[in-house]
């Protein structure tokens, strides 16, 4: 199926993809570009600058060869979306999207309104390429913003300015039917007043969807490094409270409510391919450093792609797939990870699914206590959620419920 053709597929017409009204996680296939025009400071994912052109040509190729392999494990999955990220996807040109897209269309059924989206700088360079990236076949781009002003986007190590992210917003919003942007707040020397009169202009940006971040300082990270010499201060716990507080306050007031931990969205409006990890669905993910979740011999498998770029490139040229990790999930792991990853939905999860992967029930003793302190609640006899307080301590809330 040709890019075009996929296009149709996914929904040619200016009408966004539905979302799922069901609680039902889909089939998505995750596509790692991994370069970058630099690296920013607080960046710890797997992301390379490479000074010389990419082969994109050989990389499409690889990506297809991939795609072929982890189709073979997935036999009689329907892709419900489709996911770029990076890196940099942005640096890619259309025709090599376009090739990825293809190659998934001749190993899976695409839904015929799959959500295709592509994480995208935006510098001017990369937005001029997003009627390429619509015809062949994306229909929801994610753009890096990160700050709405100047002088935090060069902290950051970001190569745009406010105009240029501006420009891709605008010019986002008349070409994809669906648009998100990223913004990360509690960053140095940044007040509470200031995070709100940027949220709001955020909002007022926005289409129907915001990821919204909190710094953090991630060991071996630039940042990390300045922050150990005293050259990097960030936000105190209690302030970062009270900029999480906010967040969740003014976007609910403003009809973006947090539907995960950082995101948030217009009902409706929710990013299916992130919805499939934390409803604990399967994937397939294809590129270096890329991760997945597949059926396999014996249950679930957790699998992982060789991280460097290259020595990727030639495991996939030679033995048709760069898997360096493919580990067969217990039980008890699988019910710990969708703990984990169901527990940051609003929607929470599925108390007879965990049973059924778990063999038990939830530890009543550590429920009923952090429901009295505030934060878990249940949604009905088989439905438990974090309440917002406990959303800011999720590990250790998932840590006493196991």
């Amino acid at each position: 199926m040709s890019g075009g053709r996929l296009l149709q597929a996914a929904g040619a017409s200016h009408a966004a993809p539905s979302s799922p009204t069901s609680r039902e996680p889909g089939f998505g296939v995750y596509v790692h570009w991994p370069f970058c025009a630099a690296k920013c400071p607080y960046c710890d994912f797997n992301s390379h600058v490479r000074h010389q052109p990419v082969d994109q040509a050989r990389y499409a190729a690889a990506f297809a060869r991939e795609l072929t392999a982890m189709a073979a494990r997935s036999r009689g999955e329907t892709v419900t979306s489709v996911f770029f990220g990076g890196g940099t996807p942005s640096l890619m040109r259309p025709e090599t999207v376009g090739a990825i897209l293809e190659a998934i269309a001749a190993n899976w059924t695409v839904a015929p309104d799959a959500e295709v989206t592509l994480e995208a700088n935006p510098s001017s360079v990369e937005a001029e390429r997003f009627l390429g990236y619509r015809a062949a076949g994306v229909n929801r781009v994610s753009l890096g913003v990160q700050a709405l002003n100047e002088a935090d986007l060069k902290r950051l190590g970001r190569l745009h300015g406010i105009a240029e992210a501006l420009r891709a917003i605008g010019l986002a919003r008349e070409i994809f039917p669906r648009l998100s942007f990223d913004l990360i707040y509690a960053r140095p020397g940044q007040s509470l007043a200031a995070w709100e009169a940027e949220l709001n202009q955020a909002i007022d940006l926005a289409a129907d969807h915001l990821s919204l971040y909190q710094l953090t300082i991630e060991e071996g990270t630039p940042f990390h490094a300045l922050r150990a010499a005293g050259k990097l201060k960030v936000p105190d716990g209690e302030l970062s409270a009270d900029l999480y507080e906010a967040t969740q306050s003014i976007t609910r007031r403003r009809g973006l409510p947090a539907y995960e931990i950082s995101n948030h969205a217009a009902p409706g409006a929710e990013s299916r391919h992130n919805l499939t990890y934390w409803r604990y669905g399967l994937y397939a993910g294809v590129g270096p450093g890329a991760h997945g979740r597949l059926k396999g011999p014996g249950g679930r498998h957790a699998i992982a792609t060789e991280r460097h770029p290259e020595t990727w490139l030639r495991m996939v040229e030679d033995w048709e797939t760069g898997i360096v990790t493919d580990d067969l999930l217990t039980p008890a792991e699988e019910a710990d990870e969708l703990l984990l990853m169901g527990l940051r939905l609003s929607e929470g999860i599925d108390l007879t699914r965990w049973r059924r992967l778990a063999g038990r029930d939830i530890d009543r003793a550590s429920e009923a206590d952090l429901a009295q302190h505030g934060m878990i609640e249940r949604l009905g006899p088989d439905r438990i959620r974090a309440t917002p307080a406990g959303m800011m301590v999720l590990d250790a809330v998932v840590a006493d419920l196991c």
